[in-house]
């Protein structure tokens, strides 16, 4: 698959954009979803990371005729399998933030013996009728209690076991380096220096 132009993220967070450029370097021209002319609304409505990267990324490049890349991700709790996943952002009850959802966590974790959980994301670059997608993944555990003032999300309450400190506790350098986002990038530009293409429809 060669892409050709600029890559635009299907996101408005300026955060995220830093982050993933940082991760692909000089591989993608990455920037920021335009506010004019509006772009679609779509639907996080599947149940499955790729078919939300996947529509999102899709809908984008139709929207914008060059490259768009989607990621969906989640974290997934073991004690509590069907709780987050693809519904980590909307975990709760609607009028809940990040906080909100940290503690709420931690409620249902209180009496669990069983910890272990992971983030993992998926990236879809799209353009014309081609697509190529890749995952990553982080292993960690939910802490007890949150810890440390970086990040965002479940950051706080994401624990590293090896490194004894939550993703929130990180350098954010280091941080982003490790994480499941970085995971699935480097997947992703592995398959693009391989010039490997999915066809319409395909899936890496």
């Amino acid at each position: 698959m060669k892409v050709v132009g600029p890559v635009t993220l299907a996101s408005r967070n300026a955060g995220k954009l830093a982050e993933l450029a940082a991760l692909c370097g000089d591989a993608l021209a990455l920037r920021l979803l335009p506010a004019t002319p509006e772009p679609p609304i779509v639907p996080e409505n599947h149940d499955t990371y790729l078919g939300n990267a996947l529509e999102k990324a899709r809908a984008i490049a139709a929207f914008t005729g060059g490259a768009a890349l989607a990621d969906d991700s989640g974290l997934e709790v073991d004690a509590l399998p069907h709780a987050l996943g693809v519904r980590s952002a909307r975990y709760g009850t609607p009028e809940l933030d990040d906080r909100g959802r940290c503690a709420l966590l931690l409620r249902e974790l209180a009496q669990a013996s069983d910890r272990r959980a992971r983030f993992r994301c998926v990236l879809v670059l799209a353009q014309g009728a081609e697509w190529l997608s890749a995952e990553g993944t982080l292993e960690g555990e939910i802490a007890l209690a949150p810890r440390g003032s970086g990040g965002f999300g479940y950051d706080p309450v994401f624990l590293l076991p090896e490194r004894g400190l939550t993703l929130a506790e990180l350098p954010a350098a280091e941080k982003n380096a490790l994480s499941h986002r970085a995971a699935a990038m480097r997947a992703l530009l592995a398959l693009l220096r391989g010039d490997r293409v999915d066809s319409p429809g395909g899936e890496s």
